[in-house]
C-alpha cells in the first residue's frame, strides 16, 4: 500500500476549574481550553476548536497518543497535561480532502499558562464554559459534542 488511508489526528480537551471571582452568571464551573485556529489553516481557519495535530511517532513509540496530545498541546499553546484519557474517536474530511481518523482525549492540565505560541496555527485561546461554547457561532458541533462527551468521562470519574 503506497497510500495511508488516514491521517491519525489527536485532540486533547483540557479543563480546569473556573475563577470563581469571574463566576457572575450562575453556569458552569468548568471551563475548557478552545484554541481559535489561525486563518492560514488548510482546515476550520478562524474557527474555534482544540488543541491537537498529527499523530507522529517513530517505530516502536510506546504511548503514542499520549505522547502526541502533550506534545502538541505543550508547542500550541505553552501547558503541561499530565493524565490523558481516550474519549472518543471518529473520521472525518479536511477542507482539503485529507480522511482524518480523529482522537479525543481529556486532558488533565498540571501548569503553564495558555497562550498563542504557534500564530501561524493558534490565533488566539479561550476558556469558556459549556454554556458558553454552545452559544458561540465559532464552535463546530463536532467541537461542542467532543467537549460534551470528555465532560461526561470527567463526571464519572
Amino acid at each position: 500500500m503506497d497510500e495511508y488511508a488516514h491521517v491519525v489526528n489527536v485532540d486533547g480537551v483540557v479543563a480546569r476549574a473556573r475563577d470563581e471571582e469571574s463566576d457572575d452568571s450562575g453556569d458552569s464551573t468548568t471551563e475548557y481550553l478552545l484554541i481559535e485556529r489561525s486563518a492560514e489553516e488548510d482546515h476550520a481557519a478562524g474557527l474555534l476548536g482544540l488543541p491537537g495535530g498529527k499523530l507522529e511517532p517513530g517505530p516502536g513509540t510506546d504511548h503514542a497518543v499520549e505522547a502526541t496530545v502533550r506534545r502538541e498541546i505543550e508547542e500550541e499553546v505553552g501547558l503541561t497535561v499530565g493524565g490523558v484519557e481516550y474519549v472518543c474517536s471518529g473520521t472525518f474530511e479536511t477542507d482539503t480532502g485529507y480522511q482524518c481518523l480523529n482522537v479525543v482525549t481529556l486532558c488533565e492540565h498540571v501548569g503553564g499558562d495558555a497562550r498563542p505560541r504557534e500564530p501561524d496555527e493558534v490565533a488566539a485561546v479561550h476558556w469558556l464554559t459549556l454554556d458558553d461554547l454552545r452559544a458561540r457561532e465559532d464552535v463546530p458541533e463536532f467541537t461542542e459534542t467532543y467537549v460534551e462527551r470528555a465532560a461526561a468521562v470527567a463526571a464519572s470519574e
